[in-house]
């Protein structure tokens, strides 16, 4: 476990605290009257100091929006495919963009990110077929040793379910698989995660649990193409995984690290101590640690 919780930090999570920003997933209802279309929206544009530093293309793929995010000197060959957290019912935020800017300064990559189909318009089948079409039409051009499958929460679910794809098709894989608070288990069933539910000042098991069931539609929640955790983790590209000890997903994390285990899978595991759902895309110096680590595993 890395660190002590920095003041920023834990000022953060009281606010979180304070104004309840738990309150969207504490239970159904709130979950629902979030996924209205401010959060939905496809237009979703980095704010202006971040289009002031870099270059921004825009195309579609499958009738969706699909951001491509290049440095403006300095580039480098590496290519990160990048899918926003959200619970699959809500859309890429502010933070995603300015922690591209950041690792785009770092490292020179350039970062791409599609705005796949949300629920509850759209299921698991609609957006995999999207993400596979995206990467087939972004990465198929970049050499797998510079390709780079990242993501937090639902949107590291994904990166674990494309590359298992990518996998079952006999295509190479990418050179690093990196997860960022992911969401692996869409069921919400692990006993331990009640426990880390107290302790988590944003996410919650209701309206997890809730998401998972739109998202999925009528398939099985246990399915590997929507609870990855379930499937097998051999022949895939080198994996890591960043979680915090304040997630209600720290339960996913830790079941990655065991079936990586089991499996003789070698797995980066970095878990942060008194850290809260996706710290590592926020303004604080805990993010900035653990983006120097994701820096590296970009470049080497």
């Amino acid at each position: 476990m890395i660190g002590k919780t920095s003041l920023h930090a834990k000022l953060l999570i009281a606010q979180m605290l304070l104004t309840w920003r738990k309150r969207t997933f504490s239970d159904v209802d709130a979950l629902h009257r979030s996924m209205g279309p401010r959060q939905q929206r496809e237009n979703a544009l980095p704010p202006p100091a971040v289009r002031g530093q870099v270059d921004l293309d825009r195309s579609e793929v499958h009738g969706h929006p699909v951001y491509t995010v290049r440095p403006r000197a300095n580039a480098t060959s590496r290519h990160v495919l990048y899918f926003h957290g959200g619970a699959y019912v809500h859309q890429i935020q502010d933070d995603h963009w300015r922690f591209f800017a950041r690792l785009i300064a770092r490292t020179g990559c350039t970062v791409t990110a599609p705005l796949y189909p949300l629920a509850p318009g759209s299921h698991y089948d609609d957006t995999l077929s999207m993400v596979q079409a995206t990467y087939k039409e972004k990465m198929d051009q970049v050499a797998p040793g510079d390709q780079i499958l990242m993501g937090d929460s639902a949107g590291g679910g994904l990166s674990l379910v494309l590359a298992r794809s990518l996998r079952d098709q006999g295509r190479p894989q990418p050179k690093e698989i990196v997860l960022l608070s992911p969401w692996l288990d869409v069921t919400m069933d692990d006993p331990a995660a009640p426990e880390y539910d107290r302790h988590d000042p944003y996410l919650g098991i209701a309206g997890l649990r809730e998401a998972g069931r739109l998202y999925a539609g009528g398939l099985d929640l246990a399915s590997e193409l929507v609870s990855p955790i379930n499937g097998d983790l051999r022949g895939l590209g080198e994996l890591s995984c960043f979680i915090g000890t304040r997630d209600v997903l720290l339960a996913d994390a830790r079941n990655l690290y065991d079936k990586a285990r089991e499996q003789g899978v070698p797995l980066e595991y970095w878990e942060y101590g008194g850290m809260f759902h996706a710290w590592m895309i926020a303004n604080i110096p805990e993010a900035k640690h653990a983006t120097d680590r994701i820096a590296e595993l970009v470049s080497r």
